[in-house]
């Protein structure tokens, strides 16, 4: 890996990209050309080929915006207006769904774990049992609120046997976490250009069903979000509908390139679990500790529960490690003050080493002696986890 100029993105993305990513973008590129066209098309042969598409069951329909724009399309297209679904949320992108459903006029059903624990497929057979009109099943594949990885296979399976469908947000792991459609049954999921693929903002893609997609028509409530016409418009023109994001694409077809050429997905996941290894490791030794156990710690982002020492301060830390050539993301927890780094983008171990170096300068600077959290913090997650 090399040293970026500029600080690394030690968040769940945008992220730090390779330095070819970036070049990729050097070059303009007309939305109609030829050219353009098949950019596109081997884009979404090579998504469907990471998630494992082999019998030519699913699509890939790439859309313009940020990771939520795709799951509302998700949403608002595959969810009918008279389609109840369970949302099950364990952070903020869990009840950012809700959210969203609340304002598709989507009746929902929400089953909340808190922050420190993942929704199991007991708990979902029980609600399904109990509710039959649930025609859909909800979940985020990595909740990145917490860095909780979600149990998507067993969830899968029991919302399969109980003849519900399943959506999934796996906007933060896909590319890294695996997600084969041929093992893992599920109607759509959504991801992004800025994640685990490690290209840069500009898009989403959902990757679904032929068939869902054929019975999408006319379920959306907005013509700028409908997967179906997306769909259909590519399909039969080879074009985005509007104005393509032409950058962000031709980054994301070098991202793919380097995706392959480290191993896929195996290999990507590999790096990241790396990384988040040696972090964890690292910042215990400053006396950190994870939000999180081991079971259910993601190798995406890590939350950390702030210090105790009434001299810490997160806002002068975050400049202090800024200042060193890190950014760091603040918590998003409401029961707990933490912050959040994250293990992915085009980054290995030896940079979590000098984050962890970074970490104890920045301590020393606040007089801060030790990162350990309040003992009250570490008793609620040790009488969650058990």
């Amino acid at each position: 890996m090399t040293t970026p100029a500029d600080p690394y993105l030690l968040t769940p993305g945008p992220l730090t990209t390779a330095a070819s990513t970036k070049e990729a973008m050097l070059r303009d590129w007309g939305s109609w050309d030829a050219d353009f066209r098949e950019m596109t098309a081997r884009l979404r042969r090579s998504l469907l080929d990471i998630a494992g598409d082999t019998n030519g069951d699913y699509d890939c329909v790439p859309l313009q915006g940020s990771g939520s724009y795709c799951v509302e399309a998700m949403l608002g297209s595959f969810v009918p207006r008279d389609g109840h679904a369970l949302v099950l949320a364990n952070g903020a992108y869990g009840k950012r769904m809700a959210t969203t459903l609340r304002y598709l006029g989507r009746r929902h059903t929400v089953h909340d774990t808190g922050d420190y624990l993942p929704p199991r497929a007991a708990d979902v057979e029980r609600i399904l049992a109990a509710n039959a009109d649930i025609t859909h099943v909800v979940v985020v594949h990595c909740e990145t609120s917490s860095g909780i990885l979600n149990p998507v296979e067993e969830i899968a399976e029991v919302t399969q046997r109980l003849g519900r469908r399943l959506l999934i947000d796996s906007m933060s792991a896909f590319g890294a976490i695996p997600l084969d459609v041929r093992t893992l049954p599920c109607d759509a999921f959504v991801s992004s250009a800025n994640k685990c693929i490690e290209g840069v903002p500009g898009f989403g893609f959902v990757i679904a069903k032929k068939e869902v997609l054929r019975d999408a028509k006319g379920n959306s409530h907005s013509l700028a979000l409908d997967i179906y016409d997306q769909w259909d418009v590519m399909n039969r023109t080879g074009q985005w509908r509007f104005t393509p994001p032409t950058h962000a694409v031709a980054a994301f077809i070098e991202a793919l390139r380097l995706h392959t050429l480290e191993g896929g997905q195996p290999a990507r996941l590999a790096r990241y679990a790396r990384n988040r290894d040696v972090l964890v490791a690292g910042m215990r030794s400053l006396g950190f500790e994870p939000l999180l156990t081991e079971p259910w710690r993601s190798p995406i982002i890590v939350t950390f529960f702030s210090p105790s020492d009434p001299a810490f301060s997160f806002e002068r830390f975050y400049e202090l490690m800024k200042a060193q050539g890190f950014i760091i993301y603040p918590g998003k927890l409401t029961t707990v003050e933490s912050f959040r780094i994250g293990c992915i983008g085009a980054l290995d171990e030896s940079v979590m080493r000098r984050v962890i170096e970074a970490c104890g300068n920045a301590l020393a600077s606040l007089g801060v002696a030790n990162g350990a959290p309040a003992p009250a913090s570490l008793g609620a997650r040790e009488a969650l986890a058990a």
